[in-house]
This record gives C-alpha cells, structure tokens and sequence, in this order.
C-alpha cells in the first residue's frame, strides 16, 4: 500500500504572483479596515485627541456622550486597524496613537491624487488647444470642438 503525502512547495518554489497577490490582498485589507475606522466621527475625535499624547480610556470617553462600553468598542476597532495600541498601567489602561497605518493609507491615496492631477493637466491642454483653435477660426461653427485624434 502506497500513501501519497502532498508535502508545502518550498519558498523558492512559490510562483511570484502568488506571493503578489497575497501581498496585495493584505495591504488592502489593511486598508479597508483603516478607511472603515476613520469613517467614525467617534473615532476620528479619538485619534485626534491621541495625537497629543497617551490616555486613558475614561480621559478618552470623556468629552462623549456616549456609554464607556460603547467608547471600549469604538478602541477595539481602531486597534484591529493598527491605529491604536493599548497597554495597562497599574489599574489603568492608556492608549497610544500608531500612525504607521495612516501614512499607508495617505500613501494610497497620494497615488490617486497624482493620477487625477494628470488628468486634469491633460483635460487643461485639450481646452487650451480648443480654444486656440476657436481663436484661429473665430467665423468657424464647429469652434471649441476637437477631434480625438488631434
């Protein structure tokens, strides 16, 4: 009797698009749970008031009018994306801003702002071309209108 054991291709065997996809796969899921924790007013107020320095969770709840659970769950979201970490101190527990998840996703968000603003440069030159054209031909009828091609 014969038993066939599918053994794990080794690292230097894994095709690289696999490794890619994998990779990709995390950093948008890092980033669909970044972008959903900022989409909280709650929770924005929270990184801000983080920004300044440690606290604790009833320093944080504070200035809400909101229950302390309600603020616990809003913490707990914030650090499943990374944005938070919490550490007890005596009988207290503080939190600390890590913003390594925000520069991600400002760095994604960086990349869309280079792309719209080419678009915009490329939309700028058509209209410019047009009404060069429009000032060339100003009996013309069809003035403002280009062809794709030119």
């Amino acid at each position: 009797m014969t038993i066939a054991v599918k053994t794990a291709p080794s690292i230097d065997k894994v095709p690289e698009a696999l490794i890619i996809n994998i990779m990709v796969k995390y950093e948008f899921e890092t980033l669909d749970s970044v972008f959903s924790a900022l989409a909280d007013p709650t929770r924005r107020a929270i990184l801000a008031r983080l920004a300044t320095g440690q606290s604790s969770v009833s320093e944080l709840a504070e200035p809400f009018d909101i229950s302390l659970p309600a603020v616990s769950r809003h913490l707990r979201v914030l650090r499943n994306a990374g944005l938070i970490t919490r550490h007890k101190d005596g009988r207290v527990r503080r939190c600390t801003l890590d913003a390594a998840p925000l520069q991600a996703a400002s760095d994604w968000i960086e990349s869309y702002r280079q792309f719209w603003e080419s678009q915009f440069d490329f939309l700028a030159e058509y209209l410019q071309r047009a009404q060069d054209k429009a000032d060339e031909n100003p009996d013309d009828q069809t003035q403002g209108t280009l062809k794709e091609d030119e």
